[in-house]
């Protein structure tokens, strides 16, 4: 079930390109990050108080850790993507879909000492690859060929912002439930949102709206942050922060699929390939790690054997 959410929850983030689509000529990009996270926060406040009962106390010292995933999750990342959207296209910056498992993974095993073997390992290497060739639509070298400028220095600070925020979770969901600190995260990431709000953004805009836009913000709020982020990070307490990631290199192939149900965009062979690479690589790497279960359970319940007669 966990693995279906994960799953799920990468469905949904590929949602949000549509969705985001839909609202890029109408709602400005600090307004939206400011919506998203309010109306996420609005009903994360509810779901939380339904389920503990009441809003839990915040311990003194949780308040850090959740400042910091507030700030990286939400508030740095947001502010870093939409920026970056002005100096680069959306297709190169979605590369940070493809390289956040690696530096989860990596730093998982660095940190948290996650194990890593040679089929995780492949795993990880062909869903990335996979995604890499979704994204770029099988010309990877063209990828490499650009050079590295405003825009791609933002997009690598919000690969750093999402695996700063993954591990903060992983560490602090050792004394708080998953919903509690997605919550306050927001909450926290809302509240430092609202400065560039105040300074830069314009909410006199919103009269403008029109509905499609307002539905759009709400599957960005609901779908893609309380959901997503919630079933994320329960992915992460069960099965920890490497395999939970690589759930991630979904996101540009439902976003794919999506666009070709929704928008009446083509499908190249060279997507399907990647499509097919990245299933491949999501299933060798939490197949490896069922199969490393099942052998430490039949061990353990294997009889000892008998000694032998004299």
């Amino acid at each position: 079930m966990v693995y279906f959410k994960l799953l799920l929850t990468a469905i949904f983030w590929g949602g949000t390109f549509i969705a985001g689509k839909s609202i890029a000529g109408n709602v400005s990009p600090i307004n939206a990050a400011f919506i998203r996270f309010a109306m996420a926060s609005f009903f994360l406040l509810l779901i939380t108080k339904k389920t503990q009962g009441k809003l839990p106390a915040i311990r003194r010292k949780d308040f850090i850790p959740l400042l910091l995933l507030g700030s990286t999750g939400v508030f740095s990342y947001n502010i870093l993507f939409f920026n970056a959207l002005h100096h680069i296209p959306a297709g190169k910056a979605s590369l940070i879909i493809a390289t956040n498992p690696i530096m989860i993974s990596l730093l998982s095993a660095l940190i948290f000492k996650e194990s890593v073997n040679l089929i995780k390992c492949t795993g990880i290497l062909l869903s990335v690859t996979g995604a890499l060739v979704v994204i770029s639509d099988g010309n990877l070298i063209n990828l490499a060929g650009d050079a590295i400028g405003r825009g791609e220095i933002m997009i690598m600070g919000c690969v750093a912002s999402w695996v700063t925020y993954s591990l903060i979770g992983k560490k602090i969901m050792g004394d708080m439930s998953p919903i509690v600190s997605v919550c306050y995260s927001s909450v926290a990431g809302t509240f430092l949102l609202m400065f560039p709000v105040v300074l830069y953004g314009d909410l006199t805009e919103i009269v403008s709206y029109t509905p499609m836009n307002w539905f759009s913000l709400f599957y960005l709020a609901f779908f893609g942050t309380v959901l997503g982020f919630l079933w994320y990070y329960e992915g992460i307490k069960t099965a920890g922060a490497m395999k939970a990631s690589v759930f991630i290199n979904f996101v540009p192939v439902s976003a794919i699929i999506l666009s070709w149900l929704m928008l009446d965009e083509t499908i190249s062979i060279a997507q399907a390939a990647g499509t097919v690479l990245v299933i491949s690589g999501v299933y060798s790497t939490n197949a490896s790690t069922m199969l490393q279960k099942r052998l430490i359970q039949s061990r353990a319940k294997a009889p000892e054997p008998l000694p032998e007669k004299a």
